[in-house]
């Protein structure tokens, strides 16, 4: 929203922040807005329809337009309250109308952050002086429950809040009985989320950051419903807030500590690369200089270093694989699952023609919603499991699939190999967890299928197996769709 918006009550379809102006008048009918010079820059229809001078109010400034006020000096008073306590809450005033007939109200002034390019802005809301309060609740349970519970009215008002409410926000009842629902908010990106959450017709579940006393922002988790009034009044609202302010502290540490983590095993990995490079280097010189005066045990040693120096190797690139899944620098696209499986089925072929083993690729895959490295890491590891524990017997085939569902892509590859005992369909997944002995020529880290789950949990599906010894495996992978 901008300042521009001085054109009428009614914001043009066009102008940033319609969606939040639309909330406001239908949360708050009787509401306006102040830009940091003292111009109003917004009226709701109500307001100006009140008004006895409409809505040309609008770009004059809030002095030059509280003549429209029986009593001027009430605005004094009320602009003295917005610069001593950053908010003005309930201050009657009292209106002239079209028909030149008093109109006792409650203004409240709240100070709002920016709008798009637009400074900081102040919002009025105002409600009948003396009018009951619609939806007023007295039960005994509103009071004894722990979360923070307010209840507003069909215009945006709050009628009850419990002590839980009162201990969070820090401000005694009688000074959030009758203030808008518009206090709770923090700035404006809080306040168009929680009126619109207001206005929804049905329950609305959502994180929020509401201001309490002394300028504190709470962070809160907000659930908000909608709640029949009496006598067939229009309908308001329940609102229960319940303190995040832990939680997002330990979401932080968390946070943290695994930035910490990762810059750990960055670090280490580079650490054991470099004595890592020298040994298969010298073990490399050793072959070709020596290779002729060792016997069958001497060469026997130097292909053992040598293994072990690439078992160490592929450790390291997967711990840091592991380490970096997930991070905010990958970007899921809808991936063409063909291409990545024939890339794969091409660098495969020496070891799939090795084991004497036929990989069947389904034909016209769809395209899955994934970050692309990652969906090659899925097929990656499960194939190249499928091959490193298939077995000497039985069938020598694995097959490919990807089944489109109605929520999800599911991934499958089956081996019908040697199959998996039940007791160890989990424990594969965890890390360095093998069913066999690490034998000559084995390639695997014991990280495949921990980086394959990690990828699907962090792209909100999940990976599992299914299979019975002699029977093979079948490998699942769900990524929902976009």
């Amino acid at each position: 929203m901008s300042a521009q918006v001085h054109i009428g009550s009614t914001p043009a379809d066009e102008k940033p922040g319609r969606a939040l102006l639309d909330a406001i008048a239908c949360v708050h009918p009787l509401a306006l807005l102040v830009d940091s010079q003292g111009q109003v820059v917004w009226l709701s229809d109500r307001f100006a329809n009140l008004c006895s001078e409409g809505s040309s109010v609008i770009g004059r400034n809030l002095r030059e337009a509280l003549p429209m006020l029986s009593h001027p000096e009430q605005s004094f008073e009320m602009l003295q309250q917005l610069t001593e306590n950053g908010a003005v809450l309930r201050a009657p005033v009292d209106l002239v109308d079209h028909f030149a007939d008093r109109q006792p109200l409650e203004i409240s002034l709240l100070p709002l952050g920016s709008v798009d390019e637009t400074g900081p802005l102040q919002l009025v809301t105002a409600r009948v002086r003396d009018e009951v309060l619609k939806c007023v609740s007295d039960h005994a349970i509103l009071e004894s429950l722990p979360d923070a519970v307010l209840c507003v009215d069909a215009d945006g008002f709050l009628t009850q809040v419990n002590p839980a409410a009162e201990q969070l926000l820090g401000r005694p009842r009688e000074a959030l009985l009758g203030a808008p629902a518009a206090l709770l908010a923090a700035d404006v990106e809080q306040l168009e989320r929680l009126m619109v959450a207001l206005k929804t017709d049905g329950v609305s579940q959502l994180d929020l950051t509401v201001r309490a006393a002394g300028h504190q922002k709470i962070p809160v988790g907000a659930h908000v419903s909608p709640h029949p009034c009496p006598n067939g009044a229009a309908r308001g609202a329940i609102v229960s807030l319940r303190d995040a302010s832990q939680r997002h502290a330990t979401e932080h540490e968390l946070g943290r500590r695994n930035d910490e983590l990762e810059h750990c095993v960055a670090t280490l990995a580079h650490d054991l690369r470099s004595p890592l490079v020298a040994l298969l280097g010298f073990s490399r010189l050793l072959r070709q200089d020596f290779g002729d005066k060792l016997d069958d045990t001497g060469t026997h040693f130097i292909d053992r270093i040598e293994q072990a120096g690439r078992t160490m190797e592929a450790l390291i690139h997967d711990l840091l694989e592991l380490s970096r899944i997930g991070h905010p620098a990958e970007q899921p696209t809808m991936v063409d699952a063909r291409a990545v499986l024939m890339q794969l089925a091409a660098e495969l072929k020496p070891r799939l023609d090795a084991a004497d083993i036929t990989l069947e690729l389904i034909e016209d895959p769809p395209h899955v919603y994934c970050d692309r490295t990652r969906l090659y890491q899925i097929f990656s590891n499960l194939i190249g499991n499928a091959i490193e524990h298939m077995g000497d017997e039985g069938d020598r085939r694995i097959r490919v699939d990807i089944i489109e569902e109605a929520a999800c892509h599911r991934l499958s590859v089956r081996d019908f190999g040697r199959g998996i005992a039940l007791e160890h369909h989990e424990k594969i997944f965890e890390v360095f967890h093998s069913l066999e002995r690490r034998r000559e020529g084995h390639r695997g880290s014991g990280m495949g299928l921990t980086i394959v789950r990690k990828i699907a949990e962090i792209h909100d599906g999940r990976a599992w197996v299914e299979s019975e010894p002699g029977q093979g495996a079948i490998f699942y992978v769900t990524l929902p769709r976009h």
